[in-house]
């Protein structure tokens, strides 16, 4: 039961994305490929990482990292932005276009959580803070934390 709880809100979280993209682009053709899409989301949860950091954590080649980080550059979703202390290093910045992009998913995120906030007491809010914080620490331990990276 738990589980299936679970599952209903995280596909309420991705219907509810998908439903906003598509009305945004119903009359025009959507800038971003699905799998462009999913790079971006990726590099936007590293933080700023490097392309071979990005190809990592993808688990996909450099090349073709180097490949797709190339065409989002070019359709100005992303920037490369050259290493103060290495100058052959290059980390990879989400630009205010695809911030914009990406809002869609997130409003709803907060529009839910002013909803928890008002439906919970402090210390349900807390207990509910722990679980959510030992799931992303401990129990799902393939996907590091981004504040862990190293540059």
């Amino acid at each position: 039961m738990l589980q299936e709880k679970f599952e209903d809100v995280y596909s309420k979280f991705r219907l509810h994305f998908y439903q906003n993209l598509f009305e945004k682009w119903q009359d025009r053709e959507a800038s971003l490929t699905t799998v462009e899409t999913f790079c971006m989301e990726i590099i936007h949860y590293m933080g700023r990482p490097t392309v071979n950091e990005f190809a990592k954590m993808a688990n996909i080649s450099s090349p073709n990292a180097a490949y797709k980080v190339d065409r989002l550059v070019r359709k100005g979703y992303l920037k490369k932005v050259q290493s103060e202390e290495d100058k052959r290093k290059f980390y990879l910045e989400v630009t205010d276009k695809y911030k914009k992009y990406y809002k869609i998913s997130y409003n709803y995120v907060s529009k839910v959580m002013d909803r928890v906030y008002k439906r919970f007491s402090e210390d349900e809010l807390a207990t509910m803070e722990k679980i959510l914080e030992v799931i992303s620490e401990e129990l799902m331990p393939e996907i590091e934390n981004p504040s862990k990276l190293e540059h």
